[in-house]
C-alpha cells in the first residue's frame, strides 16, 4: 500500500495562536486526524476550538508551528488551492437567504467553473445524497425550509466539489434536540459511506462521544488535554480536567461506547431459550436496558456464530474491556 495511505490527513505541530493584544487562543497543539476519522474538538469557552478549526483553512493564520494537509504545508499553499480541498459547515448554516436551495448548492461548483450540465447532475445528487428531494427542495428558498433541512443544504453544499476534508463548527448546535439526534446519526452514516476526514467542533460532550472516532479535549488557552478514542478518554481521563469536563457519568457515557464482548460473557443455558436477545455488536447500554425490562434480569447476545447471556451482575466486568489506545 502507497506510505501515503498510512500518513494523517491533517497533522498539526507545535501550532499555536497569539493575538496583537498578547492573548493566546491556541498553545503549541500537536495533533494528528487519519484518513477517513472524524476528530471532535470539545471544550470550554476560550479553549481555542474553533480558532484551532479556522487555522486548519487558513480563516485564521497560525502565529507558529506547522499545520498540514496530506503532507503540505498550508501556508506553503495558495488559499483558493487549499479551500478547494475543504468544505466548511458552520452551525448558523450559513446559506444565501436571496438563493434558492439549488443555487446555494451550487455555490463551489461555479466557483470552480463547472459547466451547467454537470453542476446541476451534482447538486440533484447531493441533495439526494443528504434525504432531500431536488424535486421539492431544489427552488425553495432557506426561510422556507426548517432548521434540519438548512443544515443539510449546509452539508449538501460544503461536499459539493467532493473534498477529501470537512471542517464542521457547531453543525447541529441550532437544531432542536430531537431532530438533532436523526441528523447525527445520517451524518455519521454519511461520512463512513463516503469516507470523508472530519474535524468538527462541539461542545456538547454526548454528541463528541457519539461522532468521534479521536477526542481532542481542550481547555482554556488551547491547551490539550488528551487527544484519543472515546472510549479511553471515558475509562481513563489522563487529566483532572479531562476527569472533570467528562463529569460524574462518565461510566454510563461509556456504556454507550463499548460494544459486549461476546466472549466475556457466560455460556446460554438450556432455561435461557426464551431469553431476549440482541445482536452481536450491541453496546452495553442498549444490553442493560434490555436486562432491566427482562423477567429474568437476562439478555442472550448472539452472533456470528457464538452467542452468550448477561446478567445484571456481569454489567461491571463486561464495562471495564482494555480499551485500545488511538495515537496522539
Amino acid at each position: 500500500m502507497d506510505d501515503s495511505q498510512h500518513e494523517p490527513v491533517i497533522a498539526l505541530a507545535g501550532v499555536s495562536k497569539t493575538y496583537p493584544d498578547g492573548t493566546v487562543a491556541v498553545h503549541e497543539l500537536d495533533l494528528a486526524v487519519p484518513r477517513g476519522e472524524i476528530c471532535v474538538l470539545v471544550g470550554p469557552s476560550g479553549c481555542g476550538k474553533t480558532t484551532t478549526l479556522r487555522m486548519i483553512n487558513r480563516l485564521v493564520e497560525p502565529s507558529s508551528g506547522t499545520l498540514r494537509l496530506n503532507g503540505t504545508d498550508v501556508t506553503r499553499m495558495k488559499v483558493e488551492e487549499l479551500r478547494r480541498q475543504i468544505g466548511y459547515v458552520i452551525q448558523a448554516d450559513g446559506l444565501f437567504p436571496h438563493w434558492t436551495v439549488r443555487r446555494n448548492v451550487a455555490t463551489t461548483c461555479r466557483l470552480l467553473g463547472w459547466e451547467a450540465g454537470r453542476t446541476g447532475s451534482r447538486v440533484d445528487e447531493l441533495l439526494e445524497l443528504v434525504g432531500l428531494d431536488p424535486a421539492d427542495h431544489g427552488d425553495r428558498y432557506p426561510h422556507q425550509l426548517s432548521g434540519g433541512q438548512r443544515q443539510r443544504v449546509g452539508v449538501a453544499r460544503a461536499l459539493a466539489a467532493d473534498p477529501p476534508v470537512l471542517l464542521m463548527d457547531e453543525p447541529f448546535g441550532a437544531i432542536d434536540p430531537i431532530a438533532r439526534d436523526r441528523l447525527q446519526a445520517e451524518f455519521h452514516a454519511l461520512q463512513r459511506r463516503l469516507g470523508t476526514t472530519v474535524v468538527m467542533v462541539t461542545h456538547d460532550l454526548d454528541e463528541a462521544v457519539r461522532l468521534g472516532d479521536r477526542i481532542a479535549v481542550m481547555r482554556q488557552g488551547g491547551y490539550l488535554e488528551q487527544y484519543d478514542t472515546p472510549a479511553r478518554i471515558l475509562a481513563e481521563p489522563a487529566t483532572e480536567f479531562v476527569t472533570d469536563f467528562v463529569g460524574e457519568d462518565r461510566l454510563l457515557k461509556l456504556m454507550a461506547v463499548t460494544a459486549v464482548d461476546i466472549e466475556a460473557l457466560a455460556p446460554v443455558q438450556p432455561e435461557d431459550v426464551h431469553l431476549p436477545t440482541l445482536p452481536a455488536g450491541s453496546t452495553l447500554r442498549e444490553a442493560v436496558i434490555a436486562v432491566l425490562g427482562s423477567p429474568a434480569a437476562r439478555v442472550g447476545i448472539e452472533g456470528g456464530g457464538r452467542s452468550g447471556a448477561l446478567p445484571m451482575a456481569d454489567v461491571r466486568t463486561v464495562l471495564r474491556p482494555d480499551v485500545p489506545t488511538g495515537p496522539t
